[in-house]
């Protein structure tokens, strides 16, 4: 694990061979391990992820009553946790990083408590930290919730309704954001044995019991994006990615059809993914993020890096992430001769200005992908990456990884 407070990173060939090691997906792994205990029974979940996230929720699944417990900087932990305390009647004090407790939670807490939840705001209304006081069935299996800000309110309503004495009877409000991830929900939960239904805007599921089921988690598309851009920006690439697979339930496996015209190509093999840099094609000039957001901030800056302007539409969630990541961008692209700028209510656009002389300091604002998103952009040349241990969120050896395929990572002075 890194512990400088910046490191320097530059690749001296430009070139990329090799095996890389992926983190197993955390939005999978975070899945299993709220059915397993929801389930009440005891099955192997393999493959299990070593980002924090999924070790955090791990630890704090079995939290003892009456305990203040902290889901760190983990916005899936965070609202997975609140229907799972609220639905197993638990009471304790919810809270986590001050970023957080900024972060909001409205829209769950309403919805867990139009069903029998007693939930208080220790803070300001709408965000945490949370006391959950225990659950006393309203007698209403029926909801209405915004689908517009956060597909991770719907999964965690969805994972618990089989516990609800009626079941839960959904219906999703408005444009539905990242939909892949309340199918991914849906399909895990189909593995271990909960059926549900689906269809225009509504979501149905009875009561029914989990059954215990092993279950194995795949590697983490999200994390392989940052490989592709690599592969993109490289002067010569040959990768293979394991574990990957093409019937994913992951909604960023979207990436071999939206890396393709950046001149990264997928061949699919029983055992994982195989990429190959090929001549650049006529890159997408405009990319809809809505379904994929955690894939925008890579595309901005291999955007940057290739040098090719790209409208980006659908980022309206990055606003809540562990940063606002708009704002990230815009800061940070700049310092690579490029700015992402708003050209209409909710489109931005990747513009090219001139390129700075100097070497490039990123700032990450303690979030996970500013660090991986840009560091590729060392096979153009070297930059400083500042905190970089915020890496331990999703993939806590990516920068091993990184010198195993040639770079250069070193502290920063």
């Amino acid at each position: 694990m890194i512990s400088a407070a910046a490191v320097r990173v530059s690749h001296p060939t430009g070139v990329l061979r090799g095996r890389v090691t992926l983190p197993a997906s955390k939005s999978e792994a975070n899945r299993a391990l709220i059915i397993r205990a929801l389930s009440g029974k005891d099955f192997s979940i393999h493959n299990l992820s070593d980002a924090n996230d999924t070790q955090l929720l791990n630890r704090l699944l079995s939290t003892p009553a009456g305990a203040e417990v902290s889901a760190e900087d983990a916005g899936t932990v965070m609202r997975f946790l609140t229907a799972y305390y609220a639905a197993t009647g638990q009471k304790l004090t919810l809270t986590g990083t001050p970023r957080m407790c900024q972060r909001p939670i409205g829209v769950l807490v309403d919805a867990l408590r139009q069903l029998g939840a007693q939930i208080e705001y220790l803070g300001e209304e709408g965000y945490p930290p949370l006391q959950m006081n225990g659950f006393e069935f309203s007698g209403t299996n029926q909801l209405s919730i915004r689908s517009d800000i956060s597909s991770q309110y719907i999964s965690a309503l969805l994972m618990i309704a089989p516990l609800l004495p009626q079941g839960l009877e959904l219906t999703l409000e408005g444009k539905i954001s990242s939909e892949p991830y309340i199918r991914m929900t849906l399909a895990q939960m189909a593995h271990f044995g909960v059926q549900a239904t689906f269809e225009d805007q509504r979501i149905s599921v009875g009561k029914q019991e989990y059954q215990a089921k092993e279950y194995t988690v795949e590697s983490d598309w999200s994390a392989a994006s940052y490989w592709y851009s690599m592969a993109a920006l490289a002067q010569e690439a040959d990768l293979f990615l394991p574990a990957l697979r093409a019937d994913s339930l992951q909604g960023d496996s979207v990436l071999p059809s939206l890396m393709a015209p950046f001149g990264v190509q997928t061949a699919f093999t029983q055992e994982g993914v195989q990429l190959t840099k090929q001549a650049v094609q006529e890159p997408l000039t405009q990319i809809d993020f809505f379904a994929c957001p955690d894939l925008a901030q890579t595309v901005a800056a291999l955007a940057a890096g290739l040098g090719v302007e790209v409208e980006m539409t659908g980022l309206e969630s990055l606003r809540i992430k562990e940063t606002d990541r708009i704002a990230a961008l815009q800061f940070e692209l700049v310092k690579l001769g490029a700015e992402l700028r708003e050209i209409a209510p909710d489109v931005f656009k990747v513009f090219l200005i001139n390129r700075p002389q100097t070497e490039a300091t990123i700032h990450t604002y303690e979030d996970h992908r500013m660090a991986m998103a840009f560091a590729p952009l060392a096979l153009k040349g070297p930059l400083v990456i500042e905190e970089p241990r915020v890496v331990r969120k999703s993939y806590p050896r990516y920068w091993e990884e990184l010198q195993k395929a040639g770079f250069t990572v070193e502290e920063a002075q």
